[in-house]
């Protein structure tokens, strides 16, 4: 996991920064992975075709990762019936134990799967964490953030797509 190895030193740098660079990306087909959850069961991303996808790269230990959890949970609750999915992809390397246990401290009500090399390099690689990708329901990849931000200003941009 040497990708992840050297991910953990930019993740390092941009939790001194925390600043996010957000940007709406040409449409691009999502990859498809298939991953697993904290509990060993087996999620891809065939399960959200037709729907708005968020796709959070984050580690427990990551400071802004974690101030943007709140965040998520709350639009996962407002929009879910609108077709929004969030999926976190934690790339904590001391497994799924640390995650499950964060996960029920912070009630997240959003899939979380344990991310490895593969889906890292299949969005074309994760210079830092959190890296956030949204999907629209065709399945393109139409915006990529780096960093936290604030959920008021991702809402917006996440609104359009599920408008659309």
């Amino acid at each position: 996991m040497k990708s992840l190895r050297v991910l953990f030193a930019a993740a390092a740098a941009l939790v001194v920064t925390a600043l996010a660079s957000a940007e709406p990306v040409a449409p691009q087909a999502a990859p498809a992975w298939q991953l697993k959850d904290v509990d060993g069961n087996i999620v891809s991303s065939e399960q959200f075709k037709g729907k708005v996808v968020v796709i959070d790269f984050w580690a427990t230990w990551c400071p802004p990762c974690r101030h943007e959890i709140p965040g998520y949970i709350e639009l996962q609750k407002k929009y879910q019936d609108q077709g929004l999915v969030i999926v976190g992809v934690s790339l904590d390397q001391q497994g799924p134990g640390i995650v499950k246990r964060f996960m029920k401290a912070t009630k997240i009500n959003y899939p979380v799967v344990m991310g490895d090399d593969a889906v890292i390099e299949a969005f074309g690689g994760v210079e830092a964490i959190p890296t956030t990708f949204i999907i629209d329901r065709d399945g393109q990849i139409r915006d990529r953030k780096v960093g936290a931000e604030e959920t008021e200003a991702y809402e917006q941009r996440l609104l359009q797509y599920l408008k659309s």
